[in-house]
């Protein structure tokens, strides 16, 4: 299968002032590669730019205007050598006439699209014009049924180089969390390290260094009032409400102690401490303003993955997909609280039959039934048989 692909590409020079994007790319491109399928870019486009601009801002209709303009035109003048466009395209990029003009000419349109449950209450109507959306949150299914767009259940699109491939031939003594830091995260931490565990904690955010901030365009008014707009209508009034009630209700700051708190590692010391630590800790729930609080939102993230993936030893938060993607306790750990995470740290700190069992039968799952290889192939199933 051909594929021209729209996934967070840029255009190569410094990246764009908006949360780490380019490793989808890097993701997607080898998975395709590796499927023996080919992909093929369209010269010049730089997909995450749409990214930087608010809603309703006039650069963000000028780069519309203007990339969808060049990819319309290139699909008509290469239409012979390629058989679907796959993308990574949040709603405020599509521009459904477009898609529509693409789909005309034979073109099968499929869309990737994850952070739904804490994106959306409702779909938005852009993804209704693909012929297929790329589901991976177990969580999702229910409101893309509900909406009636075609779409299809598969993990996440992550991808391990074949070095990291292998289990590790050590194993230090650490019980690691590696991810940045947001309040929920401290929150559960702080609470395990209270209990005795002495997990080490690394990533962006933890130092409060200044690359934990996420660079936003300035806003005027009118920009303001229109994001609110579209909180509205991605997420609902109730939403909308949980959000501003959150942000003038104060969370109590949460101490991690600093003897916990580790630098954040380079690329090849982020796969050492996945691949050789005891235990590798996974969190899934994640900060969002759908609730009022009673309720922490969970999905699978991609981490779920690709610790797996490295032959980590991994204990994650459960949550239902999870049960979908491995045999939990028996290729996965999970754990429900951190009561519960503490409890089954210590199982397996005592037992190293355990912990290369887990190892290798994760691994195993992860590189097989949930590679970028076998879910192109499902897509390819599902558009041409």
């Amino acid at each position: 299968m051909r594929i021209l692909l729209s996934f967070m590409q840029d255009s190569g020079a410094a990246p764009h002032a908006i949360p780490a994007y380019r490793f989808w790319t890097y993701y997607i491109k080898n998975g395709i590669n590796e499927a023996g399928m080919k992909w093929i870019e369209i010269p010049g486009l730089d997909w995450a730019a749409g990214m930087v601009p608010y809603e309703k801002d006039p650069a963000l209709e000028l780069w519309k205007q203007e990339t969808w303009a060049q990819t319309v035109n290139y699909v008509k003048n290469n239409r012979q050598h390629f058989d679907i466009f796959l993308c990574y395209l949040y709603p405020k990029q599509i521009d459904i006439n477009a898609i529509k003009q693409i789909r005309a000419m034979g073109v099968p349109c499929v869309n990737f699209y994850c952070d739904n449950i804490r994106s959306f209450s409702k779909l938005p109507p852009e993804f209704k014009i693909f012929d297929l959306v790329w589901v991976p949150e177990f969580e999702a299914l229910n409101m893309y049924q509900v909406a009636g767009v075609a779409h299809i259940h598969l993990p996440m699109p992550m991808w391990v180089a074949p070095e990291y491939r292998t289990l590790p031939v050590r194993e230090t003594g650490a019980i690691t969390f590696i991810g940045s830091k947001d309040y929920l995260r401290a929150q559960l931490l702080a609470n395990v390290i209270d209990k005795g565990l002495p997990v080490q904690i690394t990533g962006t955010g933890w130092h409060n260094e200044n690359e934990s901030a996420t660079v936003l365009p300035a806003s005027n008014l009118s920009a303001k009032i229109s994001n609110q707009l579209q909180l509205i209508r991605q997420t609902g009034l109730k939403a909308f409400a949980a959000y501003h009630v959150k942000r003038f209700n104060k969370q109590e700051p949460v101490v991690v102690p600093p003897e916990n708190l580790f630098e954040k590692p380079d690329f090849e010391e982020y796969f050492r401490l996945s691949r050789e630590s005891m235990i590798t800790l996974g969190i899934n729930r994640v900060p969002t303003f759908h609730s009022f609080g009673k309720n922490i939102l969970t999905y699978s993230r991609l981490r779920d993955l690709e610790a797996s993936m490295l032959g980590a030893c991994y204990l994650t938060e459960y949550t239902e997909g999870l049960a979908h993607l491995y045999e939990l306790g028996t290729d996965i750990e999970t754990y429900a609280d951190a009561d519960e995470l503490v409890l089954k740290s210590r199982e397996l700190v005592r037992s190293e039959s355990r912990r290369k069992e887990l190892r290798a039968k994760s691994q195993q799952k992860a590189l097989g039934a949930h590679s970028i290889p076998e879910s192109l192939q499902k897509i390819k199933t599902r558009l041409f048989n």
